[in-house]
């Protein structure tokens, strides 16, 4: 093979390489980011309702307590004991646990004697409560149980009579899936009872889910669609009885994937092209003078002596050449550097307007908050390099909402508490998407703290004052001046004066007062008729 064509080969093909390994690497850590954030999602969820079935389990216990405690029930109790075939005395503690369980609204009311078997109880029936067949009953303490092919939620409280355990009271009600804010599927010993999962029956999502019996984490596709599942252990369900909640990853990390792809391919298109003409020039400029040496060498060896080169036009024309072409390729590395820095903002910018366009809403909110932010940094007088930090931090602030769901984002009215959390953890998953890039570190403090409120009252991290760098409190005022100014469905905008005055009411609370006052004295005008002028270009384009 000629030496030109293993020096071109030698140029181009690492550098192939390493571009290819590159956008893989990035792709990894997204998905990772990605797949972590909505593990941590599903973990909060399961820690919430934890705690709310735990305070529903005390109520219960207390209310079991007291109704343990009743003497006629104890006295019925005693009486079926001591007769277990009397019609008469059963009838009696049904007719109790009837009026018990019609009062306080229960599907299940039981009596268990030691060892769980059933000695009297009525079930809710299409709203009648009717006596249980107590032999095709069995009830193992609290937890869930089976009966008529439904699942019921037990707790259970036992009744003593002189410190003497004479049976178990037991109350349930229907499980219900709809506490859990994610598809959900519930197994009792490796057999799929039950299934939250919308438009699929239980035999498609049993034979989904047989590597996930478990208690860890697994992937599960459903029709083509991948989901994280992952087991509520902070909850015991009782014997044999497993909980998983299941995430769908793809919506997830395919909104990212998506802008991965198409900046990638328009970079990966600029930079190949520059690589091929670079290593066209660089082989072509080195093969000569290197071949004419080799060819001096080769003289040298048939004579036996190394010749020096005294020849001043054809030695000073190889070294001149050398160096015109280390001269060509630091060029050609120049302007290769130029366009990747112009290909790294652009890529800064596509990730913001696909940000912005998943809400027509918010379309243009990242550059107006980068426009504005930099607006007072530059007021406040930081340095070139830092308004530019400032510039590109605000343009990524939101980029983290690319790991929320459209349902909750897009929301046109009033978000719940547990929707707002959901947003308010955009900050955290915008650190974690841009982390791993060392090129994105300067902005990482902009991103994850923009949120911050002067007195300590914001998040993730309630840092007050100062704690919170000088990008992020920009970014914070500019942020929050779009956001009232901006039309929403649910609103119209407010005016700029009023949006200024709100800004002055919290400054020194929930911003900082410095900013605020460079801020208010921005040349918004201008602003306003750059903002015009770029809607008019877009509309061009269109």
């Amino acid at each position: 093979m000629p030496l030109r064509t293993r020096a071109f080969l030698y140029c181009f093909i690492p550098f192939l390489l390493l571009l290819g390994g590159s956008f893989w690497m990035i792709q990894r850590l997204v998905q990772s980011t990605v797949r972590d954030g909505l593990r941590l999602s599903l973990l909060e969820n399961h820690e919430a309702v934890a705690r709310v079935r735990s305070k529903s389990d005390l109520q219960s216990s207390r209310f079991l307590k007291v109704v343990g405690e009743n003497a006629s029930l104890k006295a019925g109790v005693q009486l079926l004991l001591a007769y277990p075939d009397n019609a008469d005395a059963r009838r009696t503690v049904e007719d109790q646990l009837r009026e018990l369980c019609e009062h306080m609204g229960f599907q299940l009311m039981m009596i268990t004697v030691p060892g769980g078997r059933p000695l009297a109880g009525v079930l809710r029936v299409d709203g009648v409560v009717k006596p249980l067949n107590t032999k095709e009953v069995r009830i193992d303490g609290s937890g869930l149980s089976l009966l008529n092919g439904l699942v019921y939620q037990i707790a259970s409280v036992p009744i003593d009579q002189a410190e003497e355990n004479i049976c178990t009271l037991s109350v349930g009600e229907v499980f219900d899936f709809s506490e859990f804010t994610t598809p959900t599927v519930l197994f009792h010993d490796g057999q799929l009872l039950k299934s939250s999962i919308p438009g699929m029956g239980l035999p498609e999502v049993e034979d989904a889910m047989r590597h996930c019996r478990g208690t860890g984490e697994c992937n599960v596709q459903l029709r083509g669609t991948n989901y994280i599942s992952l087991p509520m252990q902070s909850i015991s369900f009782g014997d044999g009885y497993l909980l998983r909640s299941l995430q769908n990853l793809d919506s997830a990390v395919g909104p990212v994937q998506t802008v991965l792809h198409n900046v990638f391919a328009s970079v990966a298109l600029g930079a190949v092209g520059i690589a091929l003409i670079v290593s066209l020039a660089s082989s072509g400029s080195i093969a000569g003078p290197i071949a004419r040496v080799v060819e001096r060498l080769r003289d040298a060896e048939k004579t036996g002596a190394l010749a020096e080169f005294h020849d001043e036009n054809s030695r000073v024309r190889e070294i001149r050449g050398l160096i015109e072409s280390f001269n060509r390729a630091a060029a050609a590395i120049r302007e290769g550097r130029e366009s990747l820095n112009l290909a790294y903002v652009e890529f800064v910018q596509s990730l913001a307007s696909a940000l912005d366009a998943r809400d027509p809403y918010t379309a243009g909110h990242s550059r107006r908050v980068s426009e504005m932010a930099s607006g007072v940094a530059r007021a406040m007088g930081m340095t070139p390099d830092a308004v530019e930090r400032v510039r590109v931090g605000a343009l990524l602030h939101d980029i983290g909402k690319i790991g929320i769901e459209d349902s909750v984002l897009r929301k046109p009215g009033k978000l719940t508490a547990e929707e707002f959390a959901t947003v308010s953890l955009h900050p955290e998953i915008g650190r974690r998407i841009l982390e791993g890039v060392s090129g994105f570190s300067p902005f990482l403090a902009a991103v994850e703290l923009h949120h911050e409120n002067w007195d300590g009252t914001g998040y993730p991290h309630r840092q007050a004052g100062v704690a919170t760098p000088a990008d992020a409190r920009i970014i914070h005022v500019a942020d929050a001046y779009d956001a009232m100014t901006s039309d929403r469905p649910y609103r119209r905008g407010m005016t700029h004066e009023t949006a200024l005055e709100i800004l002055t009411q919290y400054a020194g609370t929930q911003f900082d007062p410095d900013v605020v006052g460079h801020f208010t004295r921005l040349d918004f005008s201008a602003m306003k008729a750059r903002e015009r002028t770029f809607a008019l270009a877009g509309a061009s384009k269109c």
